[in-house]
């Protein structure tokens, strides 16, 4: 399990701060409800009926006790003595005042807990198998690539503002216990030959109104291309999927999703890129801690 270092703390009492003053402005009056709206989903935070939502990020589904403990604090202390656990492992407490979600996020910080990226359209949670590390099956432990994912895609710079949410998830079993098929990217993780690891990559996969079973586009992809792979399928779906049809997920083409990435190069972006033309930017492949 990741541990955060002063760093990480560090940045996680500034987007606090942050936070705090904005919700300030927002109960003062100076800021309106359209204005204060994508300030707070991009600290989790929904408008309810009759309250506000946060959903709190628990990556690949790993909490300790200690964290485990400040969530029931939480809940006791600013919510109703509850919160809902949901499929993709996140957890939801749905009675909070707007001048307690500062608050909860100070004390989130202080065991390394956050709601960053659990709301707008940007790489959501990633999440695994839940028996991950605990079963004799799985061929690597997939929350090491969780991590590294979630590292590589907070605060992405150029994938915080998708079509849609999107959403990862990674299995190292026989058993498709984390579903990867209705994800935006299911990941396999395989044995190629001489026992290299590598990924079965699947794309463009989702539940809602119009369920979506992900094609395989790439059989086996060495763990070494994980990234800029990773980066290529956010580019096409950066660059192609529709921002006018938000129920509809932003979803591209048939022909679009089952196109597989170009191989990458190094060097300046070229002016337009099109879908299945990329070129890695020097310099891009760098995991973002948080």
């Amino acid at each position: 399990m990741y541990r955060y270092d002063e760093i990480d703390r560090e940045m996680l009492a500034d987007r606090a701060a942050e936070f705090r003053a904005q919700c300030a402005r927002r109960l003062s009056g100076e800021m309106t409800e359209d204005q204060f709206k994508p300030l707070r989903l991009m600290n989790g935070l929904y408008l309810q009926l009759h309250a506000y939502m946060l959903r709190i990020a628990i990556p690949y589904g790993t909490l300790n006790a200690v964290q485990l403990r400040k969530l029931g604090e939480i809940a006791r202390k600013y919510d109703k003595g509850y919160g809902h656990f949901t499929t993709r492992t996140n957890l939801q407490f749905h009675w909070i005042k707007l001048r307690d979600a500062p608050d909860i996020l100070d004390e989130l910080a202080t065991v390394g807990m956050h709601a960053i990226q659990t709301s707008g359209n940007c790489i959501r949670n990633v999440t695994a198998d839940p028996h991950a590390g605990a079963t004799a099956e799985e061929l690597d432990d997939p929350r090491v690539w969780c991590e590294a994912i979630r590292q590589w895609s907070t605060f992405h710079p150029e994938f915080s503002f998708l079509p849609r949410k999107f959403k990862i998830a990674v299995n190292a079993s026989l058993k498709d216990r984390a579903a990867v098929k209705i994800h935006d990217i299911g990941l396999y993780i395989r044995r190629g030959e001489g026992g290299a690891l590598g990924f079965e990559v699947m794309v463009g996969g989702g539940l809602g109104r119009t369920p979506y079973i992900g094609p395989t586009i790439k059989p086996f992809l060495p763990a070494a291309r994980l990234f800029s792979y990773l980066e290529a399928v956010l580019r096409i779906y950066n660059r192609q999927g529709r921002r006018d049809n938000p129920p509809g997920r932003g979803r591209v083409g048939e022909d679009r999703r089952r196109r597989r990435p170009a191989r990458h190069r190094t060097g300046a972006h070229p002016r337009r890129l099109h879908a299945g033309e990329f070129r890695q930017p020097a310099g891009a492949l760098r995991g973002v801690r948080t």
